[in-house]
């Protein structure tokens, strides 16, 4: 079976940016300022690179609906509209922590940098859940607008 290569794509750029949070976590804790920054930053590309191929996806193509079985649907809405707060507010939390972090508001970052990080695994996970569940278990529905794709209406 063959996966849709920008969904594809858009999803492996999600779990670098999260290898990328992690290895900066690990190096902030053995105190490699430098490195940490680096690695962030990385993660943060990655990340945005996510979200245009995200946007422009969905703005010119519209969204893939779930396409399993109609008794999955609503626990697979359900699970999608969390993977959705999560990324929402992954992305909140990681321009406030990133520019916290660019403008040397440290006491801040420390304290909002392990709760994103955290957050922002949690939304690569579900993300690549939701991948899986689109293209790979089940081949997916059609393609069409958000609201439609989200809710099934």
């Amino acid at each position: 079976m063959a996966v849709p290569i920008l969904p594809t794509i858009s999803t492996s750029c999600i779990v670098i940016s999260a290898i990328f949070v992690a290895i900066g976590w690990n190096l902030i804790r053995k105190k490699k300022i430098d490195l940490h920054k680096k690695m962030m930053t990385f993660a943060a590309i990655f990340a945005v690179v996510f979200f245009i191929i995200y946007a422009s996806r969905t703005i010119f193509i519209g969204n893939t609906s779930f396409g399993g079985p109609d008794n999955l649907k609503i626990f697979y809405t359900i699970f999608l509209i969390f993977h959705i707060t999560l990324a929402t507010i992954g992305a909140v939390f990681g321009i406030i922590t990133l520019w916290s972090g660019y403008k040397n508001r440290l006491s801040f970052h420390r304290k909002l940098g392990p709760v994103t990080s955290v957050i922002w695994f949690f939304t690569a996970i579900t993300g690549v859940i939701v991948y899986l569940l689109l293209y790979v278990f089940y081949h997916g529905g059609e393609t069409t607008s958000v609201i439609k794709a989200i809710l099934g209406v």
